[in-house]
């Protein structure tokens, strides 16, 4: 695995890690739940933005992405 690809890799866990921890959900539902919304492909995509942004910034981005997929 490249460089690029291991750091997308850890901010991907890192973010699995601080979502699911903020909601006190279980790695399943939390698994279930970002994957079945497509938040893990939207963190991957955009990860050269998102990775220089505080936890807390992620955790309502991941919120307002699912919020805006529930609605379409």
């Amino acid at each position: 695995m490249d460089k690029k690809h291991q750091d997308i890799a850890f901010f991907l866990a890192f973010c699995i890690e601080q979502y699911m921890n903020e909601k006190g959900l279980s790695h399943e539902e939390t698994m279930s739940h970002l994957t079945k919304c497509g938040v893990l492909d939207y963190l991957a995509e955009h990860f050269e933005i998102l990775h220089t942004q505080s936890r807390q910034w992620i955790i309502e981005d991941i919120d307002e992405y699912i919020k805006e997929r529930k609605e379409i």
